[in-house]
């Protein structure tokens, strides 16, 4: 600090991203398409508010739940904390997530207050202003964060930090507004052209050459004129009159031979890079390069979706170790909605599942949200071809001995012998004679063994 600002009683104040943003000033955010870009701005940009909006829903809207594992099995954790379902105690899980994935997209790091009671279980998490939050570093090399209104420094046990694309060697993840102003300025100057074109009547924009000389007074008035009758996209293709020799110019160049729509819909394909989105989702016509839907949504998901999920799942699994036996429990978003196949595709899924014996009956019908059935079979896997229950495996070797059994009596093996050979059970016999030997109709009933005796 200075001498005269000493005397003047001035502050040093160190300027950093946040305080410049934060002020709306353009000095570190002017683009080279003389377009200011931040936060704000960017979101007028039609492609980047659909673009984090249909991210942004999407993922809020998934199902969320608690899980721990158990010598690598997965089960729900209960009771399930409140926060899972409802973080922020005053707003729905859906804008939470969503004030969240926004300030992840848009600043690239999302800072959210964790509020305890002294169990230290969460009582509510609250998404702060990422232009308000500061990283530090204390004595020992912990991150602390400084947040506008806070007293003191603030840990990592308050405060839940995501970034999103981290530079080595800092901590704050980068902005998208600000790495890709020049590309997102561009898209803004593009729409503002557009809107001037369809407002101020491009297609008439040029000089009126007048053969004779004009005071300023009645040029400004033949302007004036002009303009008052052809200004606008209501009146852009009205018949103009000119008469005394005036004949007027066109200056202006044609949006379709200066390529301005093309790169209208360039810009758009750069807002999807950015954001990781497939073209089509942004409505972008003839951008579709898969054959089926079902492929769409799983390249979005493998592509977009899961590394913002995965995330948020890192981040707040953590919370779930400050209750009892949580210390292995994991919160998780479900993503199987999205990868919803038709329905002759997930009936073959599920028939080949039962049939190799990793489903039950009962895995079949939760997928498909249907109630489960109260039978012990319906909840045990069935073995290949058999398809019969696990504890039944051996009927089908069981079934070939009978068979071998058979076929060795019938040929005048003693029955007795047959059955200890072949390792089969014994079995006491009803008396009645084989109606191979004799038929049902032939034998006496009140003497059957007659039918055996040797005359």
């Amino acid at each position: 600090m200075g001498i005269l600002d000493r005397l003047l009683g001035r502050e040093e104040r160190a300027i950093s991203f946040q305080t410049v943003w934060g002020s709306g000033g353009d000095l570190e955010i002017g683009t080279q398409s003389s377009t200011i870009v931040n936060a704000d701005t960017a979101f007028r940009i039609n492609a980047v508010f659909s673009a984090v909006s249909l991210i942004s829903d999407t993922i809020s809207t998934l199902p969320v739940d608690s899980y721990i594992r158990r010598d690598g099995a997965r089960f729900a954790y209960r009771p399930k904390p409140v926060w899972v379902g409802k973080p922020d105690v005053d707003t729905t899980k859906e804008a939470f997530y969503g004030s969240v994935i926004v300030s992840l997209l848009l600043d690239g790091n999302a800072f959210i207050r964790v509020f305890s009671n002294r169990a230290g279980e969460v009582t509510n998490l609250v998404v702060l202003n990422p232009m308000k939050v500061e990283i530090k570093r204390n004595g020992i090399g912990r991150v602390m964060f400084q947040v506008e209104g806070e007293e003191k420094l603030l840990s990592s046990d308050e405060i839940v930090f995501i970034p999103d694309v981290v530079r080595p060697g800092q901590i704050r993840g980068i902005s998208r507004v600000e790495a890709l102003k020049d590309n997102l300025g561009l898209a803004m100057a593009l729409e503002n052209y557009a809107a001037r074109f369809f407002g101020q009547g491009a297609t008439t924009q040029g000089i009126i050459e007048y053969p004779h000389k004009l005071t300023q007074e009645q040029a400004e008035q033949l302007r004036e004129s002009f303009d008052a009758r052809h200004k606008g996209w209501r009146r852009s293709h009205r018949t103009g009159i000119l008469s005394n020799g005036a004949k007027y110019v066109q200056t202006s160049v044609d949006p379709e031979k200066s390529q301005a729509l093309d790169a209208r819909r360039m810009a758009v394909e750069d807002v999807a890079r950015a954001f990781n989105v497939p073209p089509h989702l942004l409505g972008l016509p003839g951008t579709t390069s898969y054959a089926s839907v079902e492929q769409n949504n799983l390249a979005w998901v493998t592509h977009s979706l899961r590394p913002i999920v995965q995330k948020l799942e890192t981040a707040f699994s953590p919370l779930l170790a400050r209750y009892p036996g949580g210390e292995n429990a994991f919160i998780k978003f479900s993503l199987d909605g999205l990868l919803r196949a038709d329905i002759n595709s997930r009936m073959t899924a599920f028939s080949t599942g039962l049939q190799s014996g990793f489903l039950t009956i009962n895995d079949v019908r939760r997928f498909e949200d249907l109630t489960p059935i109260d039978d012990e079979s319906a909840n045990t896997v069935r073995v290949p071809l058999a398809n019969v229950n696990v504890q039944a495996a051996n009927l089908s070797e069981t079934s070939e001995l009978v068979d071998m059994a058979q076929r060795l009596i019938q040929v005048g093996f003693d029955p007795a012998d047959v059955l200890a050979k072949l390792g089969l059970p014994a079995m006491e016999h009803t008396g009645l004679p084989s109606v191979q030997l004799q038929p049902t109709s032939q034998i006496d009933p009140e003497d059957p063994n007659s039918e055996y005796q040797v005359q």
